[in-house]
């Protein structure tokens, strides 16, 4: 093994702990490998951008757009009426549910549509006492196997075309993965409704848990001559109560929700503070501050200035790894945190000194717009207000449907390329205003197009030292033949998916499986359907797959409900990929 090669294998196993052990954001690793290859020479500043101009990447970033644009003009809410309608029971939720989440997952990004579904069946859970932890992870699932329909259907695909094209190799058509991921889905959807009552857990999702925050609020009322009047909150040592944490301050009917330091409090100030109950005996200490005799917060009151919202926090949000104090949440997004729920629990002690996690669920109040802000926010997996779904103007849903199916009509018969009609979709959609500039921008998820560009470098490194000659050669030792090589490579981009993105598991495993396949001297096509399946087959661990992570809170799900129902659709979905991917594209083609 020569030095370079020894170098690069050593950046992509520090990639990889780091990825698994949640050391770093993905594309916080990702650059600085990006950094190690340059400065060590090992690829040129031109082979290094080479990743920023995969044509994946920017049909990537073009259908962020187009799906903006459908959730913006109301057209997911236009299917999501007339294809789902009003489930009332689990069986009736997950007949109706689970089809259509992978019928348009097949088209759609994954992650807006069981965002949608998270939200829908959120307010169906109240209306008919729904258990949410039977069905959103099979939402989940369902959005996963639709994904495997189409080129379209996920990132990695498009991401791993794009390479092969890269390559000077010809890429595949919009709807040729039907052949193996149309049986996946049939057979995974009929798995998740027979055993899925057996296999999930009866349990309380973070809606139910936040149903009780009120036990832990308390208003109190600073009386004239109190020690607090014209004090700082700072001053008055109001920031650091012990179990408590001061949420708002109501001041002549108006609410101060993301109280700053150096607010001055004034005689008559309704203090709203969050935290144990026997925390309480400390305010009462406090010459002058009275416990109000009508506690007016309710957190399912109607107030026309604020309004409580569930969030999940992504693996990308800056405040991860940081308590809520000191990621100065409030000054970051002018709102409170009033409780967190994390695996299935929600967390005790005082709010300001949990330390946040990726896949956290956060309740939070603040103003009315907060929703439209930072629902296509990188910061979180899924935004959505409690309560009431949120309102959407629909007067451009069918605009919106109609430029969809238009592009998915020219890219299917070959008129247009999928970048070409893309691109021409995602600019029809701000022309039609069915979503605007500014909201065009905040829909492309930055991160994940950084993430992918970087472990593009990544692979093309892995190629050009012969690493993944070497690798290729290490899997030929331990098998005889092209199919069993395929099942290694498949297994392999499995493990790699569980432990980093699944772009990134994609990347990196790509010129590994190529240079399998020319040692073999048999075809591509095989080894490259394999690594797009396997690499969205991400069943076994919530941080796999990105929709995986978002249904973790509101379903109230632990790492171990994963295993138990992903295990045998990861173990079903890998025997049926094994025996269709070579009848459908064969090692010889022309024999």
């Amino acid at each position: 093994m020569t030095f370079s090669m020894a170098l690069v294998a050593l950046i992509l196993i520090a990639v990889l702990v780091g990825l698994a052990l949640n050391l770093y954001s993905a594309e916080k690793l990702f650059i600085g490998a990006l950094v190690a290859l340059l400065v060590s020479e090992v690829l040129t500043p031109a082979e290094l951008l080479k990743g920023f101009a995969n044509p994946g990447i920017f049909t990537i970033a073009a259908l962020f757009v187009v799906v903006g644009g459908l959730r913006d003009s109301g057209a997911t809410q236009v299917l999501r009426r007339y294809l789902i309608g009003s489930p009332k029971s689990r069986r009736s939720a997950q007949l109706r549910v689970l089809p259509v989440t992978t019928l348009l997952s097949a088209v759609v990004n994954n992650t807006p549509v069981v965002a949608m579904f998270v939200t829908l069946l959120q307010s169906q859970a109240k209306r008919f006492n729904l258990r949410l932890s039977s069905i959103l992870l099979p939402v989940s699932y369902a959005s996963i196997l639709g994904g495997t329909c189409t080129l379209i259907g996920t990132s990695t695909n498009l991401v791993v075309d794009g390479m092969l094209q890269q390559s000077g190799l010809e890429g595949f058509g919009l709807f040729e993965l039907a052949w193996v991921g149309v049986p996946l889905a049939v057979v995974g959807l009929l798995y998740m409704l027979l055993f899925s009552h057996c296999l999930l857990p009866d349990r309380d999702g973070s809606a139910e848990q936040f149903d009780q925050v009120r036990e832990y609020l308390v208003e109190m009322v600073i009386q004239p001559g109190s020690e607090l009047v014209r004090k700082s909150i700072q001053d008055a040592g109001m920031r650091n109560l012990p179990g408590l944490f001061l949420v708002e301050i109501e001041r002549e009917g108006q609410i101060i929700s993301a109280v700053r330091p150096r607010t001055v409090m004034e005689a008559g100030d309704r203090l709203v503070f969050a935290g144990s109950p026997e925390s309480v005996l400390e305010l009462r200490n406090i010459h002058g501050l009275v416990l109000a005799d009508d506690q007016r917060f309710k957190l399912d009151a109607a107030r026309s200035d604020r309004r409580l919202f569930e969030a999940v926090l992504s693996p990308s949000n800056p405040m991860v790894g940081k308590t809520i104090r000191e990621s100065r949440f409030r000054h970051r997004y002018s709102a409170v945190v009033l409780s967190v729920s994390r695996h299935g629990e929600r967390l005790s002690g005082k709010v300001g000194d949990l330390t946040l996690c990726e896949g956290d669920t956060l309740l939070i109040e603040a103003q009315k717009g907060f929703l439209m802000r930072y629902r296509s926010s990188s910061d979180f997996l899924l935004v959505s207000k409690l309560g009431t779904p949120a309102d959407t103007d629909e007067s451009r849903a069918w605009l919106a449907l109609f430029t969809f199916i238009a592009m998915l009509v020219v890219s299917g018969t070959g008129l247009l390329s999928i970048l070409e009609s893309s691109v021409i979709a995602a600019v029809a959609m701000m022309m039609t205003r069915c979503i605007s500039y500014e909201e065009a921008g905040k829909s492309i998820d930055y991160p994940v197009l950084l993430v992918i560009a970087c472990a593009y470098a990544l692979g093309l490194a892995v190629a050009k030292v012969g690493l993944a000659e070497q690798i290729a050669n290490g899997v030929l030792t331990l098998v005889d033949s092209p199919y069993m090589a395929l099942i290694a490579l498949y297994l392999a981009t499995v493990a790699l998916t569980e432990m980093m993105t699944n772009n990134a598991a994609a990347i990196v495993m790509l010129p590994i499986c190529l240079s399998t396949a020319e040692s073999l001297g048999v075809s591509y096509e095989p080894f490259a359907i394999v690594v797009m399946i396997a690499a969205s087959a991400s069943f076994l661990t919530p941080t796999g797959y990105q929709t995986n992570l978002m249904v973790m809170g509101p379903g109230g799900y632990r790492f171990m409900d994963y295993v138990k129902f992903g295990a045998p659709l990861s173990l079903m979905v890998a025997i049926i990929s094994w025996i269709i991917i070579p009848l459908v594209w064969p090692f010889n083609p022309g024999l």
